[in-house]
């Protein structure tokens, strides 16, 4: 077995190296190219229309506000990635990995937007009312492969049991180690709670997400805000050693080893696409259920998502661990996954772990919620409502299974098994990308969508300038 986890681990180290970072960035800048470089355009217009409108009633059909959507999108993607993947970054690829990571971002923008966009082009509602979607739909009936859909479909929801599992573990160990007691019962608990939220169907996780995530999202951001207060002297040197070392080898010092040039841009790369889950397919199955009135609307709350998830959330974790400076701590090489907490208890003491503890257990804890819904959606693309109630238990179990431990044999498959799901779906986005372009061009030549926006904002302003007049 440990061979076989060996040559397992090998594979999936190699494919997410240069293949799928290749794949992926070139993919980015196509669809950035194809839709006219849009999230630099109108960086403005989508704020409005996404974070701007929130107070707004929501445009169109759907089952889910656009909001809710969002949340629930952010919910699998904001959690360990953010916490402990970009400590991970900055020990094997340097501070000048946050710059990579930054840039990735923008154009996986373009990736999420297309995906999402064509996931609510083609949603469909199902037996209950509601709006349902995703890559298994836009490959079924947009490229009329229900093959590759269903290939998807199958490895999603293989994919997602050893991925609970280990979110289980993740979560269990984290609340056991901070408040002392055995990590089987934090276990059950965990799947008690989950179980509440994830029977309600997706209008009940739409709910709870629209509450928890920017609750635990702004606690998190607001102590790094809060640490980078404390430190404003020191917010220039944090830019000025990211853009130092984002073109050159990082010199080694205290317990970093260095890192060559292409170790940095490899590492920012791999943790930022694997931080937003740009290319996943995952998300889209979420916003396809958003009400509005065409799908680049809600592809715009896509966008937002890189933006909380990579741009906000990351970055806060990258100043804590860089202004702190136990990334150069002897032994910081030998568990960058703990960084996050030592950074956070160097400024605030034990409350600063148990922070990071704490947060990274609702972070889990939201991400295995949204993601049973996705692996249940799968399954009721495949084989009818029955099956989604099944699957449900069958997730639930996994949960305690890997509070238990038995997550440690498979962990190393998940990163093999997402290469699964990412390949087909960005092999559909690109043979799709025509239908994204004319989308595209309906919503911003439009009299109805773009255009009229335009149009009321200038009323609003001149209505204002009157007023004040």
């Amino acid at each position: 077995m440990e061979q076989l986890l060996d040559w397992v681990k090998l594979i999936s180290d190699w494919l997410w190296g240069p293949p799928l970072i290749i794949l992926l960035t070139g993919t980015g800048i196509y669809f950035t190219v194809l839709l006219k470089f849009f999230q630099f355009r109108y960086p403005l217009y989508i704020f409005k229309q996404t974070i701007g409108s929130v107070r707004k009633k929501p445009k169109g059909e759907g089952t889910l506000t656009p909001l809710q959507a969002l949340t629930s999108a952010l919910s699998s993607t904001v959690g360990a990635a953010n916490i402990v993947g970009v400590p991970a970054a900055i020990m094997f690829g340097g501070p000048g990995a946050v710059f990579w990571m930054w840039l990735i971002a923008l154009f996986a923008m373009a990736i999420k937007f297309a995906e999402s966009v064509l996931a609510v082009h083609y949603r469909e509602k199902n037996d209950q009312g509601e709006y349902v979607g995703g890559p298994m739909y836009y490959m079924t009936k947009g490229l009329r492969m229900k093959w590759l859909g269903v290939l998807f479909s199958v490895a999603l929801i293989v994919e997602l049991v050893p991925s609970i599992m280990v979110q289980g573990n993740a979560a269990s160990v984290s609340l056991a180690q901070t408040f002392s007691f055995n990590e089987v019962y934090a276990g059950i608990g965990i799947a008690v709670l989950i179980g509440l939220v994830v029977i309600g169907g997706i209008k009940r996780i739409g709910k709870v997400t629209e509450l928890v995530v920017p609750l635990m999202a702004g606690a998190y951001v607001g102590a790094g805000l809060l640490i980078m207060l404390m430190n404003l002297p020191s917010v220039p040197e944090f830019f000025s050693l990211i853009f130092s070392n984002a073109f050159t080898s990082s010199s080694a010092t205290g317990g970093f080893a260095g890192a060559v040039f292409a170790e940095t841009i490899r590492w920012g790369f791999a943790r930022g696409l694997y931080s937003n889950e740009a290319g996943m397919g995952t998300a889209p199955i979420a916003h396809a259920a958003a009400m509005t009135d065409h799908p680049v609307r809600q592809g715009f709350w896509a966008v937002i998502g890189i933006v909380v998830d990579t741009l906000i959330i990351c970055t806060t974790t990258a100043f804590v661990v860089l202004s702190s400076g136990v990334w150069t701590g002897e032994n910081a090489l030998k568990d960058p996954a703990a960084l996050s907490a030592k950074a956070f208890s160097s400024y605030f003491g034990n409350a600063g772990g148990y922070f990071v503890s704490i947060s990274l257990a609702f972070f889990v804890v939201s991400t295995i919620t949204v993601v049973i819904f996705y692996g249940v959606k799968q399954a009721e693309f495949l084989f009818g409502q029955m099956s989604g109630h099944v699957l449900k238990v069958v997730y639930l179990v996994a949960i305690i299974i890997g509070a238990a431990g038995g997550a440690k044999m498979i962990w190393g498959f998940l990163d093999l098994a997402l290469s699964f799901i990412l390949i087909p779906n960005i092999v559909a986005l690109i043979l799709l990308s025509k239908k994204v372009k004319a989308l595209y061009n309906e919503f911003f030549n439009s009299e109805k969508y773009y255009l009229k926006d335009v149009e009321q904002e200038n009323s609003d302003y001149d209505s204002k300038k009157v007023k004040n007049f």
